[in-house]
């Protein structure tokens, strides 16, 4: 096991490099977060995301994924992950959840939102979908948090399964999904590295939380059952119930000094303070 987990931990280095592309796809969300209204297709998003990272200097690292010819996944409604962006326009009410990374110099981030889009027609069912959201983002935030004092990695899904399990549904006797055959994952010269970041509790400690470690958190959760299918396209994946679902995600590096989330513009410091976890800038 050791032997295994040494190669995961980054130089001091090697984490500085890993700012600016943290940044980029922190900033290609927001631009796309601003866009987001009913009317616009998915494929707009996907070419508003492109544009601010080769602005920045960067390259989207999904383009880089065999097969894969978009910048951001675009997922709504009952569709989890890896949606592809095309013609579909967002309607009233939907929630939509997009994933974008970036790469700068080699180096990789990956982050996702989730936004739920008004619809005064349907007040509850916003608001239930909403209530998903935030569950889903507070859980993630929560993982984080627990990766300030951890000692092994496995201690992240084990604190987002709690949240989850504190903050049922809505909906009378229901309790959230937390998608297992979907999981977080290390991040650094490619976008997706060992070692699995599990987003419920596992059996195994997992490695050890120390300088050098750099992660994607990332719970994907439903209002509904964890079952899943791949649609015709060959990367939706969807809920097998059609319930609504949810995704948020942020790359996390560990140094010297404590955690600085690198996908969020304040390092993560506007979130974590009722938390009690101050993020330090990498040095």
């Amino acid at each position: 096991m050791l032997g295994r987990n040494k190669g995961i931990y980054k130089t001091p280095a090697e984490l500085r490099l890993m700012v600016e592309p943290g940044l980029v796809t922190a900033a290609s969300l927001a631009a796309v977060r601003a866009a987001i209204a009913p009317g616009v297709s998915t494929l707009e998003l996907d070419a508003i995301a492109d544009r601010v990272i080769r602005e920045r200097g960067g390259r989207s690292n999904f383009q880089l994924v065999p097969g894969y010819a978009h910048t951001v996944c675009a997922s709504v409604n009952d569709d989890i992950v890896h949606g592809i962006p095309g013609s579909r326009l967002l309607q009233p009410g939907d929630i939509v959840s997009i994933d974008s990374g970036a790469d700068v110099g080699g180096w990789n981030g990956d982050s996702a939102i989730t936004v739920v889009l008004d619809d005064p027609t349907r007040p509850d069912e916003v608001a239930a979908r909403r209530l998903l959201s935030e569950v889903t983002e507070q859980s993630l935030w929560h993982g984080i948090a627990r990766l300030a004092t951890a000692r092994h990695l496995n201690e992240v899904g084990e604190a987002i399964e709690e949240y989850v399990e504190e903050h049922p549904s809505v909906a009378e006797g229901a309790v959230y999904g937390i998608l297992t055959d979907y999981i977080g994952h290390g991040i650094g010269r490619s976008m997706h590295e060992a070692p699995p970041v599990f987003n419920y509790r596992v059996r195994q400690r997992g490695p050890e939380v120390k300088p050098g470690l750099v992660v994607a958190i990332e719970p994907m959760i439903t209002a509904g059952t964890t079952e899943t299918f791949v649609r015709d396209d060959e990367w939706t994946v969807a809920s097998a119930d059609g319930s609504m679902s949810s995704h948020w995600e942020h790359s996390v590096a560990v140094h010297k000094d404590g955690i600085w989330v690198l996908t969020a513009e304040d390092g993560g410091a506007a979130a974590l303070a009722p938390l009690g976890v101050t993020p330090v800038p990498i040095p």
